[in-house]
Parts: structure tokens; sequence; C-alpha cells
């Protein structure tokens, strides 16, 4: 797939914002932990991917009723959807310099994913987290995403890369008292 820059100016993707801000402590500090045990820029890729992924329960596998959308608010109650760990990925990785954009598809409802910068390409993560019947890797070298949209369905890949969350999706967040209510009302389209 042809992945579109929202911009072309990439220090956008470094940027930080009220959603992902690498400048907050525990984005710091999280960043700070993961980046002591790494020597290079592509490991704390794979390293932060990682614990996004496997240390962050995404909340519906969980069962966790809270609705998180801020990075360090993901990063420090321990859990969010999908787009909430996109959000605390990306944090992450920029925190660290590492170009990162949100990007997403589309199933019955939009999937939030991460695309990252390295060698002059764009390559897309799915920190939303395993579980029977999803195997989301870190990878470089091919997409190992937790799904593939199936066009006989309907389901695509959008191909734009975002500096910042979309707003469809921050809307649905931050509109939600809870993970019930929230997926009432999840986005079905960007």
């Amino acid at each position: 797939m042809q992945m579109i820059q929202e911009t072309a100016d990439l220090s956008t993707y470094l940027a930080a914002d009220e959603v992902i801000d690498h400048h907050h402590p525990v984005v710091r500090e999280t960043a700070a932990r993961l980046v002591e045990r790494v020597s290079d820029s592509y490991e704390y890729a794979r390293v932060a991917f990682e614990f996004v992924r496997d240390t962050i329960p995404h909340s519906q596998d969980s069962g966790d009723l809270r609705v998180t959308w801020r990075a360090s608010d993901v990063l420090e109650q321990g859990t969010g959807i999908c787009y909430a760990k996109a959000h605390a990925l990306a944090a992450l990785l920029r925190a660290e310099d590492i170009p990162t954009a949100l990007c997403y598809q589309q199933f019955d409802v939009v999937h939030g994913l991460v695309a990252v910068r390295f060698n002059g390409a764009w390559h897309r993560q799915d920190p939303r987290g395993n579980k029977p019947g999803v195997d989301a890797q870190y990878s470089l070298d091919g997409e190992r995403l937790a799904f593939a949209p199936d066009l006989e369905f309907n389901e695509l890949d959008y191909p734009v890369l975002y500096a910042a969350p979309h707003p469809v999706v921050l809307d649905a967040l931050k509109a939600a008292p809870d993970r019930p209510h929230l997926w009432r009302t999840l986005p079905t389209a960007l």
C-alpha cells in the first residue's frame, strides 16, 4: 500500500500535543526506562512497541471500563483500546526522536495503529495487543499487523499518515464516559 503523509514536514511527526504528550513526566520516565535496555533507535522502537502491546491490556480484552485517550493516561492507568495504545506508542517513539504517524484501518469500526519512519520509509505497527487469533509483531521487513482488511467486505487500509489523531477518533474517545458507551459510538469511517 502506498502511504501518504498528511504533511511533507517530518517535524510534525515528532510534535507533542494534548494527546501525544511526550513531554509529560510519565512518558519521559517510561521512555528513559526502555532506552536503558537498548543500543540504538531501531531496537528502542521494537522494545517500545512490545512494551505497549504486551504490558498495557486492550481494555475490551481485559474488561476494563475506563476510557483513556491521552498517551500519559494510557501509560499511567495501564489500559486503552487500539487508538489509545497507538497514542501511547507514538508518544514513546517521539520522545526518542523517532518520527511516528497515526494511521487507520476500516473494518466494522475504525482500527488505529502507528507507522514509524526508518531508512526513508514508513512501517506500520499495531500495538493493539495479542490474543487468540491476533498475532501482531514489530517488523520493518513486511507488515505483521493484528488484522488484514478484506476488500470483499468493504474493509480497507486508510493510506493517510496523520501527525495527530483523526478528529473523529478523538471526539469519540473524549465523549465516552466508559468503554460500553464508547463501543456503541466507535467511528465506522473516517
